[in-house]
């Protein structure tokens, strides 16, 4: 059993259904939106569609976790930032 020293450290490991704090939050979500989809309309084509989309983004969040190359973003900023000139030349 893992031993956390601090709160904030049970909440970076925490997982609900296999899934993270977030990506449970992003599941809920669909949830909640294809329950109101489901309440105004009356189409059981949709009401499966509805079901079949929650299960397909169940399945993709799970993979997603369980293999993070998929979804490796680049560094948005440089590891170094400097306010000098830059002359236009490289002297490395």
């Amino acid at each position: 059993m893992k031993k956390f020293e601090v709160y904030r450290n049970i909440r970076k490991e925490a997982i609900i259904f296999g899934l993270p704090v977030s990506l449970f939050a992003v599941m809920m979500i669909s949830i909640v939106a294809s329950l109101l989809v489901v309440i105004f309309s009356f189409s059981f084509e949709i009401i499966i569609g509805v079901l079949i989309f929650n299960s397909v983004l169940y399945i993709m969040l799970i993979r997603i976790y369980s293999n993070p190359q998929l979804l490796q973003f680049p560094a948005s900023f440089p590891d170094i930032i400097s306010n000098k000139r830059n002359s236009g030349f490289d002297y490395e």
